[in-house]
């Protein structure tokens, strides 16, 4: 399904209903906003881990400008501030009030782009293996991949991270998925994933290409005191992409009662897929618990 929102159209997927019977009234669940990784990847990386919330949540699947079966728009407006606009402007277009926002790595950085811009729409805020800020905790990026991934991959970090003359195109980032993004989970991935998701590499390399990308200059720590909403923030001890260090950073900002940070030891980038049980059962308490 696609609506139109601040001059594009935007695709999502909806999975369970608004209300539900539940005796003599229809009993109205939580809606949950997911927000995708990437840039350049699709709303498909959530499925099907995330279809296991619908029985206490609508699961809302968003594709963002220039990813998915989303249109691009112009390249301009692909930044952090136009993205999280959209997450107000979809929400708008749909009637969707007080939602539950989640969002994984990329799609982290929305949700605090969002929740920082406009503080008073969602209810609750659910940020997994994401950063506040680019280009921070370099050094121990490139040793986590090199433990995990050995000298061959501890190479390609120290080149994507730390040499500023580095190329970042496409032969590059074939490398990096090739070798490097078997390394960002401690369980293998799903074989099926990749061959199932929509890439759009223009995205993700607008967004990360040195110099200037916005994934090296962005920074919301000036402005994570403006959420006012509970805030869950979960990472992996283990995650060579945005160290632990950075979640840690993120709920050390926010106003310290509404915040819950919880760590997963043995996990990578994706807590979901590395400890199923105990990150779904957090993320199911937090929708469920009374505001």
């Amino acid at each position: 399904m696609h609506v139109s929102v601040n001059g594009v159209r935007l695709f999502f997927d909806v999975e369970g209903a608004k209300f539900v019977p539940d005796g003599p009234v229809m009993r109205e669940k939580p809606t949950v906003l997911l927000l995708h990784g990437g840039p350049g990847f699709d709303h498909s990386i959530y499925k099907p881990a995330y279809s296991a919330l619908a029985d206490i949540a609508q699961i809302v699947y968003l594709d963002h400008r220039g990813n998915g079966r989303s249109e691009d728009g112009p390249r301009e407006a692909w930044k952090l501030v136009q993205w999280g606009d959209d997450v107000r402007g979809f929400c708008d277009a749909l009637g969707i009030i007080d939602p539950i926002v989640l969002g994984a790595s990329f799609g982290g950085m929305v949700a605090l782009a969002y929740a920082t811009r406009h503080p008073d729409h969602p209810s609750k805020l659910v940020l997994i293996s994401t950063e506040a800020a680019g280009d921070t905790y370099l050094d121990r990026r490139v040793a986590l991949f090199e433990r995990f991934g050995g000298p061959e991959v501890g190479a390609l970090a120290r080149s994507r991270f730390l040499d500023v003359d580095s190329p970042r195109d496409q032969a590059a980032v074939d490398a990096w998925r090739k070798l490097a993004f078997p390394i960002y989970t401690r369980t293998p991935r799903d074989p099926n994933l990749g061959s199932r998701t929509i890439v759009k590499a223009a995205v993700g390399l607008h967004f990360s290409a040195k110099p200037g990308g916005e994934s090296h200059t962005f920074n919301m720590f000036p402005d994570l005191h403006r959420i006012q909403c509970p805030t869950l923030v979960m990472g992996g001890e283990d995650d060579p992409m945005h160290p632990i260090e950075s979640q840690a950073d993120i709920a050390a900002a926010l106003p310290a009662h509404l915040v819950q940070f919880e760590r997963f030891a043995n996990c990578g980038h994706a807590v979901v897929p590395d400890a199923p049980e105990r990150a779904m059962a957090v993320i199911r308490d937090f929708i469920a618990r009374p505001k």
